[in-house]
This record gives structure tokens, sequence and C-alpha cells, in this order.
């Protein structure tokens, strides 16, 4: 019998299934729900922002209106120190009582909800969660509007996927499309968009799931420009296109210099969170404590409440006083800290900007003269991709925010020197240091599977035993039986035998627990059982040419651990693979990482014995 035909069509579409990309026709319907979740998510930004409008201006100036205003021009004298406490009691009592998830900055929680509950994300969270960081960042809360607008894109996103029948790779990717539009609507900035989705939201890199959220992310800042208006968000006069040496160096230190302060604001974050589980009361009250120092940050540095745009603009101008900068470091920082580290409702990325454009006004002072914003500019990318773990979304965010590309290579020294100053002192960022605390740890590396790139060829086992069809039952029970064999042959290692005609052709296979079972029941027919006869006939097996990423899916569908390999060109068994072989091609893998070796050697023109007898030949 000869499986050669089948074996070959079966290798064939093994081989036709194999691409440089997995990706397949069900990209195109979840493109368009993207597309759709892309315009809601436009119109999601542009109602946080007017909610935010409506709270800053019920709370520090006791009107209606959605003008999105900032607090720090508030007439409330010390009475303005009771605004922050009072919106952050609400959050607490909305958390409590509504929805615990709501607490936080957004982007934890979305990961979370893609880690853990299949992204799924409850109706509730779509409403409770922005109305919380409206109620938060209006009266004061030193956050920003783009966590919460990802985790309420992000929701809105699930909730739309729940209605179909999608896989949860298909609910995360629209969850990420969503989260992505938001972010995309209220900076304007579509590219930074899709790059935090990747390096923070989707964990891989695939165009099942880049494409339907590059064209969310698209769509949303579409609609925008309808909305909200165009960008830039933060525009700057020109800086020079190259700056020298003697300029990189200077990206270089800023860039280190951002890493520390990004390690020190993370650090500070949990430090304060750690206090504030020390307190003996309800979680429901931290938030009204860290409104306190809010307010009484406010009440010396009124610059330092809400989101603070309109500051991050004064200071990439450049021409402000130092005691500005000075200020927004010092207590936008201070009060940041504490009201995050108490768990209420707001969002990271826009007080980084601050703070990091801080960092750069003070560098300004010292460091080589390129233009007015040259500095906060660099900082304020660099703080990003050193506290979020997110080079390039720094690098692009900064300049989508300010359209001035010629910052790409200032921008990509101090972005990646920050990137690894936290990557070498901090084990997570403070954005997975959260979700670590919660019992999960996240993997940030994105690299090549090992089973991709190697064969089944490399890792098969050649010295094996196959049993003859026209063998008995009995003759196999003797190969096989628990006794050392003269010439080590006995296959003590093996499971699963392949049963072979005369050609070599695969007629089946037998497992040893088949072959010890059946001798046992019928042991006095033994001499007379075929072994072609009790094999199974339809084994599943692997091809020599094949990656060991196919091995890997065909034996977690099937359940079986071990193949016989057949050569594609004859159909013919030469070879076996086992789970245990695939695990040998991984410490492959870790023994490239850690093995250190030589492999170029500088050779004098003389050795060492030449050039003794030169020396003696002198004297």
């Amino acid at each position: 019998m000869s499986r050669q035909p089948t074996d070959a069509r079966l290798h064939k579409a093994s081989l036709e299934e194999l691409g440089d990309f997995t990706t397949d026709i069900r990209v195109l319907p979840i493109s368009l729900l993207a597309i759709v979740i892309g315009v809601l998510g436009a119109y999601v930004a542009w109602f946080l922002i007017k909610l935010i409008g409506i709270f800053t201006n019920a709370f520090y100036y006791q009107r209606f209106s959605t003008a999105f205003i900032s607090p720090a021009n508030n007439q409330l004298g010390a009475y303005a120190i009771l605004v922050p406490v009072v919106g952050s009691l609400i959050v607490g009592f909305m958390a409590r009582y509504g929805a615990e998830r709501i607490r936080g900055h957004g982007i934890p929680e979305a990961i979370e909800s893609i880690l853990i509950n299949g992204s799924k994300v409850r109706p509730r969270l779509a409403i409770l969660k922005p109305l919380s960081a409206a109620i938060s960042i209006g009266s004061g809360g030193p956050f920003g509007a783009e966590g919460p607008i990802i985790m309420t894109g992000g929701a809105f996103g699930s909730l739309i996927s729940q209605f179909f029948h999608l896989t949860s790779m298909e609910r995360r990717t629209l969850l990420v499309a969503g989260a992505s539009a938001g972010m995309s609507a209220t900076f304007a900035a579509p590219l930074a968009s899709v790059l935090i989705g990747v390096e923070l939201l989707l964990f891989e890199w695939k165009p099942r799931s880049a494409i339907p959220v590059a064209l969310a992310s698209a769509t949303a800042c579409v609609v925008r420009r309808y909305l909200l208006g165009v960008g830039p968000l933060f525009p700057v006069s020109g800086h020079p296109v190259f700056i020298g040496p003697q300029g990189i160096a200077a990206c270089a230190l800023a860039g280190v210099a951002a890493g520390i302060l990004s390690a020190l604001l993370t650090l500070g974050v949990y430090a304060c969170e750690d206090l504030f589980r020390k307190l003996p009361i309800h979680w429901m009250w931290w938030p009204a404590i860290g409104g306190v120092f809010v307010g009484i940050g406010g009440l010396i540095f009124p610059q330092a409440l809400g989101v603070g745009y309109d500051t991050i603009r004064t200071l990439l101008a450049g021409n402000v006083p130092l005691k500005i900068f000075a200020g927004v470091l010092l207590v936008k920082s201070a009060i940041w800290m504490i009201s995050l580290g108490s768990g209420t409702s707001g969002g990271v990325l826009a007080p980084l900007l601050m703070m990091g454009a801080a960092l750069g006004g003070i560098e300004s002072t010292f460091l080589p003269d390129f233009g007015l914003g040259f500095w906060p500019l660099v900082s304020m990318g660099a703080i990003l991709g050193g506290t979020m773990r997110s080079p390039f979304t720094g690098i692009v965010f900064a300049i989508e925010l300010t359209h001035d590309v010629n910052m790409l290579l200032p921008l990509l020294v101090a972005c990646f020197l920050a990137h690894a100053f936290t990557v070498l002192t901090l084990r997570r960022s403070i954005l997975t240091e959260k979700i670590s605390r919660r019992g999960y740890h996240l993997s940030r590396e994105y690299g090549t599977d090992p089973l991709e790139i190697l064969f089944v060829r490399e890792v098969m086992r050649t010295k094996i035993v196959a049993l003859p069809g026209s063998g008995t039952l009995e003759q196999a029970r003797e190969l096989i039986r628990p006794v050392p064999h003269p010439l080590d042959q006995h296959p003590q290692g093996q499971h699963l035998f392949p049963v072979i005609d005369g050609e070599n052709n695969l007629l089946g296979v037998v497992t040893r627990n088949q072959l010890l079972s059946l001798f046992q029941e019928r042991r006095n027919e033994a001499g007379t059982i075929r072994l072609g006869d009790i094999a199974h006939k339809d084994p599943i097996t692997a091809f020599d040419d094949e990656p060991l990423r196919a091995v890997v899916h065909r034996m977690a569908e099937t359940s079986f651990t071990r193949f016989p390999v057949l050569s594609p060109e004859t159909g013919k068994i030469v070879g076996m693979v086992s789970l245990t072989d695939l695990l040998r091609a991984r410490s492959r893998n870790l023994e490239d990482e850690r093995a250190r070796e030589q492999v170029l050697r500088i050779r004098l023109p003389f050795g060492r014995a030449e050039r003794a007898g030169q020396l003696a030949h002198r004297h």
C-alpha cells in the first residue's frame, strides 16, 4: 500500500499555505468595521473634549459652556483648593458603585481587557469612563484626555465587535482600532496613534491587525477636520535641518536626562500608590486625598491644573521665564504623581509632554541654541520614549504634533537613549507595572519565532526503528521489550513506530502502549497477528522541508505530539519528529543568544616564535 499520491497532495497544500504573512480575506470585513469605528472614535473624542469643557467651566467659572478652557485663570482664590477635592470625591463614588475599572489612566486598563477578558468590555465602562475622566480633568486634575479616550474608544470598538461572530483576535483588533481612532482624533496624529496601538496594545505586528487599525486611525483624523479642525496641535517655528556633531552630542545628553526623569516619574507614581495602599481607609477616598494636593499645587502654580495644552504651546514657544519651566517640572510632576497614585481617572500623555517640554526649557539655558523651542521639543519626545517604552511613538508623535520634520534626527537620538536608560534601570514601564501588580507579567519584546526559520530536517531523528508491515505482533514485542540490546539499537526513547512495506513506504503507525496492551490481551495469537493489520492507517505526518511552525500548529490541532517524517520527493519515511525535538530547536535559539565566540582573529605578521628568533639574531 502506497500513500505517496495522497502525501504529495498534502505536502503541496501545506506549502501553498506558507507565505510572508498569514492574513486572509477576513481582513476586509474587519477593516470595514474598523472604518465605522474610526468615525465613532472621532465623535467620542469630540464628545469627551466638550464634556471636559463643560465641567471646567462649571467648576471654575460657574457657567455653562463647552469651550475648552484652562482652569489657571480662575478667580476662586483659596476656594480653588476645594474644587479638585469635590471632583475626586465624585470619581471615587463612581468607581466604587459604578465600575472600578474607571480608575487609572486608561492604557493599562485597555491592555488588561485584551489580555484577561478576551477583548470584551462592559457597556457600562463606555459611559462611566469618559464621564469620570471629564469630571476629574474638569475639576483640575493634572491629566490628559488621551488615556480615557483610548479606553473609551477601545470600549466602543469592543462593544461593536461583540455584536458580530468574531474571534478573540478580531475583537482585539477592533478594540485597538477604537483606541487608536480616539487618540488620532484628539491629537491629529494618525501615524503615532497606529504606532501606540502596535507598541502597546496589539502585541503583534501583522497585517491582519495593523491594516484595520491604520484605517480606523486615518478615518478618525479625517472626521476630526470637521469636528475639531486640523493640526498641528502645537505649531512651532522651523528648526535647522543639520545641527552638527556638537548638536547630536547634546541630543544624547538630553535623551539621558529624559531617561532619568522618566525613571523618577515612574518610581514616584508607584511610590505614591504604595503609600495610599497603607492608608486605613477604603480606596474610594484616596482620590479626594490626592485632590487636596492638586488644589494646593494649583494655588501655588495654576498652570499645573487641567490638561495644559495651552501651557505646552507656551513652553514650546521657548520665550518664557525660567520659573515657568521650573514650576511645571516641580509642581506639575508632584501633583500628577500623587493624584495618579491615588487611583483617579486621567491620562498620562499630556502631562508627560508638559514635563518633557519643561525639562527641555531648562536644558536650553546651557545647551547649544538651535532656535526657540528646540530643546523642549526634543525632551518632549524623549520623555514619551522613556516613560512609555515606545521610542517610535515618541518620535512620530512629537513630529505630528508640531509638523516639524527637521526634528527627526535629534528626536531619534534622544528618544532611543531615553528608552535605553529606562530599559536598563527599570524592569517595567509606567504602563506595565500596574498590570504586573495585578498578577500578570507582560513581555513587550517582539522577534521572529525560531520555529519560523528552522525546518523539520534540522531537528528530526533519523535513527529510528521502523516495523515491517509483514512482521508479527510477537516479533514487535521482542524488539521493544525493555532489555539492553547488544548493538545499542533498542528504541528505549521511541514511543511511536512507523509501519512500512518492503519499499519503505509508510503503511501506518503503532504506539508502544498499543503493542504491549494488545500483546497482553492476545498473547496466544501474537505470532499470527500482522503489524500491517493493526497499524493506524491514516497517521498525521510531517515533511522534512516544512518549517517547524507548521508542525507545531498541526500538533496543537490534532493533540498528537509525534509524527513520522516523509520525503516530499519520494513519499518515503526519512525520520521522526516529536515535541521534544521542537524544544531542542528552542534551546538552539537560546544557545545562539548566549554562546560567545570569536569568529575572526587578528594574526600578526610574525608569530611569537619568529619574533623571539629575530631578537636572538640581532643580539
